[in-house]
């Protein structure tokens, strides 16, 4: 069996003496070379049984694209691990496009071991590195890029991280990307939605149950804290955990053990939480529906998700992004006109990149191969009202083409509870009539519909909530959207 090599790049024999060592202890072969003209004259990087090069991050530093361009050259690039005295290395920014991994000093063997079976995987052609970014959420706008920097200060650590932010920004595709870039990578990744699981079955499912513990345990069960060993657990929606519950987590928190039910053996583990919520837990806790202990010690380093009304400058780079993912392996991959692209940069999206993606899958399915126009979306996109479009720092090149007529902005002032009728002032007394007249009837009604479909928006769907915002009866807005055959 030939034995695996690892490129040791150090200008220090003693530095480079005592990592031989600790690659030896692992059955690895070191290859010292002192500088990159060392480097290239060595003959073993171009090996396939060679793994990878280590260096430290000044070493790497000072290389900079020498060492990224030589690396490339070769026949498969070999990964970089980058040793760094602090833990915050900017690795991306010296390694290029090339798979990269991190490891702290001192360095231990465990976790040598771990990065290097990493880098194996590379070498292997199994894209679970770091630097693949395989779950990195997209987008450049400035929200996201100070979502960016937190992941990348946090994913070398094993600190708890707690995900804030509406449903559908996509917090999971943050947790994923934060155990992609640490050091649990090779691990597994383990979600729990927990406002999916019953409260009376939650338990069971986190840690696992003993054979006849409960009606129908026929056999023990392996709970996800036990799958997730050495890796992450994702507790998604964490605000919908019962206080019971929450009560257990806590302790596996703080012991870091915990038992399977019906058992009293206790369990030792060792995984990171990562929680997230769309939920205000201030406001949970003042409510006496989350444990206040419970929450500081799930909120040592918060990530907030902007929603994706707050960052219509990334709507291009997600569309595109999602445009891909939906329709290019089935040859149905669509494209959108400037009229398209400027109806969906004024929406409010309250169902944020999810709401998205969901919209461009049906286009697919509805157009595939085609470019969309504004007729093609369904009437709430093309009608969406030009709410954060004129203040918003959205850098679409086009934008709606223009509308002949001159609209009539008009806006709620009181209602008549009993005939729920709406009384609006008009905003723009000067507002021109078109040309050839205008159906008074059929435009008041599409104002109406507008308004509606915006309380209902603002309300996430409750007729309750949308007919509070309009100042009228719930029954005189059900009556209301029977009428214009609206769904709530």
């Amino acid at each position: 069996m030939v034995e695996a090599k690892v490129i040791v790049i150090e200008p220090s024999d003693s530095e480079a003496a005592a990592l031989s060592a600790l690659l030896r202890f692992l059955d690895l072969e070191p290859i010292h070379v002192r500088d990159l003209a060392e480097l290239r004259q060595s003959a073993h990087c171009n090996m396939p049984e060679c793994l990878a090069v280590i260096a430290r991050r000044e070493t790497v530093a000072a290389l900079g694209s020498e060492l990224v361009a030589m690396l490339r050259g070769m026949r498969q690039p070999l990964p970089v691990i980058c040793i760094s005295a602090d833990g915050l290395p900017k690795i991306a920014e010296s390694c290029g496009d090339l798979a990269w991994f991190q490891l702290e000093t001192p360095v231990k063997q465990r976790r040598l071991s771990s990065v290097l079976q990493q880098a194996q995987n590379v070498r292997s052609g199994h894209p679970t590195q770091p630097g693949a970014h395989r779950f990195r959420p997209s987008g450049a706008s400035k929200a996201m890029r100070a979502v960016h920097r937190l992941i990348e200060q946090v994913a070398p650590f094993d600190t708890n991280v707690l995900i804030l932010g509406e449903s559908g920004t996509g917090k999971e595709m943050v947790a994923r990307h934060v155990h992609e870039l640490s050091g649990r990578a090779a691990h597994p990744f383990v979600p729990v939605n927990c406002g999916a699981i019953p409260a009376d079955l939650l338990e069971s499912e986190l840690f696992g149950h003993e054979k006849g513990a409960f009606t129908g345990a026929l056999s023990t069960r392996l709970g996800r804290f036990e799958f997730a060993e050495g890796g992450t657990l994702f507790l998604d929606e964490i605000g919908d955990m019962s206080l019971q519950m929450q009560v257990k987590l806590l302790r596996v928190l703080q012991e870091r053990s915990f038992e399977r039910v019906g058992s009293n053996k206790t369990i030792r583990c060792n995984v990171r939480i990562i929680a997230a919520t769309h939920r205000d837990l201030d406001a949970a806790i003042i409510a006496g529906r989350f444990r206040e202990d419970l929450y500081y010690r799930l909120n040592v380093f918060p990530v907030q998700m902007p929603p994706l009304r707050e960052r219509l400058d990334d709507l291009p780079v997600l569309i595109e992004h999602l445009v891909q993912r939906h329709g290019h392996s089935a040859g149905r991959k669509i494209q959108l006109d400037q009229a398209a692209m400027g109806c969906l940069a004024r929406n409010r999206w309250p169902g944020n990149v999810r709401e998205l993606a969901n919209l461009l899958e049906r286009l697919a399915i509805l157009f595939p191969a085609q470019t969309i126009g504004a007729v093609d979306l369904p009437d709430r996109y093309r009608s969406a009202p030009a709410v954060g479009w004129l203040g918003s720092e959205v850098r679409i090149d086009a934008r709606p083409e223009p509308i002949e007529e001159t609209a009539i902005l008009l806006q709620p002032q009181l209602s008549d509870l009993d005939s729920g009728t709406v009384v609006y002032e008009m905003l723009d007394t000067e507002a021109a009539l078109p040309r050839g007249g205008i159906d008074l009837k059929d435009h008041m009604s599409s104002i109406e519909i507008g308004l509606i479909r915006k309380a209902l928006e603002e309300a996430d769907g409750t007729v309750a909530g949308a007919a509070r915002l309009l100042r009228m009866r719930r029954t005189t807005l059900v009556e209301k959207l029977r009428k214009y055959r609206l769904s709530a």
